[in-house]
């Protein structure tokens, strides 16, 4: 597993404590192998291909979430206090050039809770993480595995964009950790992803590359709450012939997912 080591020079402490897990190691028997056109297709369309979504198990039941509607009142009420802090803050100099800060979107009790780095420009503009090429890109490869985007919970490490979308520093995540924490003790969700290397660096207290990152499972917090990662929609954007990476991640996601959901039931 990944030793419990310090994040780059600099870089702030974890939100919480994580251990390195190895009952889901990707292996090749845990990956189903499509044809690459296939996974290129499925990722690029704007609907869920029926052949994917058939060979997938459902999600969890609507009528569980009905039942739950109560219970989740008071997380959306502490998200909503969350969100009206973050707006007001301060702590670190991208309040300066911040348009709008960008909290998250989402149900509470989502099963899946996605994490990026920052806000892009177009984030900024709408205060709405994922938007923009980057976010429908996500949007087809949720749907890819039968997933809406209001199905999961979407937030970024940060929640002002840098200035010309550089990396965030270290003391602008340490100035959002709190934040961060907080929100996903609202959310409570099953599994939380990790989508690109500072998210996952961040969240990890790591400084391993993404790709030795991925297809392990972590522990985050109290609760310890599996933790996968995955690349961040921009880089399939950038490098197109990478996006059967995506796929195999996006396969164990649902798998998981699908656990997790079993064994609460």
């Amino acid at each position: 597993g990944v030793p419990h080591e310090a994040a780059a020079t600099g870089a702030p402490p974890p939100p919480a404590p994580y251990t390195a897990d190895a009952s889901h190691r990707a292996t090749g028997s845990d990956i189903p192998r499509a044809p690459a056109a296939a996974v290129v297709g499925a990722i690029d369309a704007p609907a869920p291909a029926a052949a994917v979504v058939g060979a997938i198990d459902a999600p969890a039941p609507a009528a569980a979430m009905v039942g739950a509607i109560d219970a989740l009142a008071p997380a959306a009420a502490v998200l909503e206090a969350i969100d009206a802090q973050v707006r007001a803050c301060r702590k670190c100099e991208l309040h300066r050039t911040r348009t709008h800060t960008v909290f998250g979107v989402g149900p509470p009790g989502a099963g899946c809770m996605f994490i990026g780095e920052a806000p892009g420009a177009e984030e900024d503009a709408r205060g709405e993480p994922f938007v923009g090429r980057a976010g429908r890109l996500l949007d087809a490869m949720l749907a890819a595995i039968g997933l809406r985007r209001g199905d999961v919970y979407i937030a970024n490490i940060v929640k002002c964009r840098p200035p010309r979308n550089r990396d965030p520093q270290a003391g602008e995540i340490e100035a959002c950790s709190g934040y961060l924490r907080r929100q996903i003790e609202a959310v409570s969700p099953r599994l939380l992803v990790a989508a690109g290397r500072v998210a996952a660096q961040s969240l990890l207290s790591t400084t391993q590359s993404i790709g030795r990152l991925r297809g392990r499972t972590f522990r985050y917090g109290e609760d310890r709450l599996p933790v996968v990662v995955m690349y961040h929609p921009a880089y399939f954007l950038r490098s197109p012939l990478e996006k059967r990476k995506a796929w195999d991640d996006l396969v164990r996601l649902r798998s998981m997912l699908s656990e997790e959901a079993e064994s609460v039931q």
